[in-house]
């Protein structure tokens, strides 16, 4: 049977978001917001800084998400890969809409709880990036699938035990769950350390009568975000092992076309390198997974991503936080309102934007250490912007953030679910 074209995700759903009521519960807004929708707050347009926000204050600035969209989807389509953005960055389908609106292909998430929230906002097509064993999760996929022709759902797979209790799960099920097997690199996290489990895997996917094989995947930083030599070998030791794989095992596949799945933000360069230019006749299709080119950083993906790790401006930064001084101890110290439970610490501290030479040097919850020259030294009271380094530590702090265009005025207010 051939299912009709769906739209990707339910529009009418993500603008219903922009309906709710803010209130005391979204940090970082006006209180003159409280009691009014997201909707009645963007057509005033107000500037943000002007209405008087409880601070620390995170916002997202729309040139740099507008910019940041269309390259990636331009790179894509001259790169000859498709893009199935990391949901879990930003846990918002209003921003999910966004990137499939931009052109991407799916929709990839990392645990059930997150794919059903953006099932929640009708998204067609999701790629749970790891392995469904929970049998309480798999009894859910199965009940979407049969409930809607149109969801497309992909998972991965890595052991005959995993596949054993996937097919337990989904007795009874109408639709076969289509997997992916995953391949892994020594030392690293999930996935199949050589071929011969790769194949033996493959192998049970095909003999379970619950289960599709679909194709092969990876993630090429597993071990880490370096660039070192060694690093780079690794990767490109993961990404030949994929590509290796996904001919071999080009017999068993299920479907039409075969998806080859990988690329995180830091190197999917590389995955476009080693998993294009496919032997005439193939029908492989390569996936990449990067979520956190649509904002960027000051960090971790500025030194790191393909598209400014050179010193280029590929990418542009569209997370900001804004905090205030609040105290000044010492002549080259300042405290100010911002720490653990408002931006990201994993990946790299916060990056001053306004003072030349400062930096935080650490943060306890609720504050932040800079250290600054005397004669730099900014008043109390006086507000300062920040970058961030990795976005997806930043998103689940905030329930709520201001997106502004280039003179601060409110253009949207995009909503996480965490």
């Amino acid at each position: 049977m051939t299912v009709p074209a769906h739209p990707p995700i339910d529009h009418a759903a993500v603008r219903s978001v922009s309906e709710r009521t803010l209130d005391w519960s979204h940090k970082g807004i006006p209180p003159a917001w409280w009691g009014r929708t997201g909707a009645e707050v963007i057509t005033s347009a107000p500037v943000l800084f002007e209405a008087d926000p409880f601070g620390p204050v995170c916002v997202l600035r729309d040139a740099a998400l507008t910019h940041n969209l269309s390259t990636m989807a331009t790179w894509c389509r001259q790169h000859g890969v498709e893009l199935a953005p990391h949901g879990k960055t930003h846990m918002s389908p209003q921003l999910a809409a966004r990137q499939l609106d931009a052109g991407a292909y799916a929709v990839t998430v990392a645990t059930a709880g997150q794919a059903a929230v953006y099932r929640a906002f009708g998204v067609q097509r999701l790629i749970l990036a790891n392995e469904l064993v929970d049998a309480a999760a798999l009894r859910w996929t199965a009940a979407q699938l049969d409930a809607d022709p149109h969801l497309e759902f992909t998972c991965w797979v890595d052991s005959v035990r995993g596949v054993e209790l996937m097919t337990a799960a989904l007795r009874g099920a109408t639709r076969p769950l289509d997997v992916c097997v995953e391949l892994g690199l020594p030392g690293g996290r999930t996935g199949c350390r050589d071929p011969r489990s790769v194949d033996e895997v493959a192998r049970a996917v095909v003999a379970s009568p619950r289960l599709r094989l679909v194709g092969v995947a990876g993630y090429e930083a597993a071990l880490g975000h370096e660039l070192t030599d060694r690093a780079l070998a690794a990767v490109q030791d993961h990404l030949g092992a994929l590509r290796a794989a996904a001919l071999r095992l080009t017999p068993l596949f299920e479907t039409d076309t075969t998806l080859v799945s990988a690329g995180g933000s830091t190197y999917f360069d590389a995955v476009a390198a080693a998993l294009t230019d496919w032997p005439a006749g193939s029908a492989l299709r390569t996936v990449l997974r990067s979520g956190c080119y649509l904002t960027h950083d000051h960090g971790l993906y500025a030194r790191t991503s393909p598209l400014t790790r050179d010193g280029g401006a590929g990418l542009r930064p569209a997370l900001e936080m804004h905090a205030q001084v609040m105290s000044r101890p010492e002549p080259e110290s300042a405290v100010l309102t911002m720490g653990r439970r408002d931006v990201a610490f994993d990946s790299g501290l916060p990056v001053p934007l306004d003072l030349a030479g400062a930096t935080v040097d650490r943060l306890n919850d609720q504050h932040a250490y800079l250290t600054v020259r005397p004669e730099d030294a900014p008043e109390v009271g006086a507000w300062l912007r920040f970058g961030i380094s990795h976005p997806c530590t930043v998103f689940d702090k905030w329930r709520v953030i201001p997106v502004l265009d280039d003179d601060d005025r409110v253009t949207d207010l995009v909503h996480t679910f965490f």
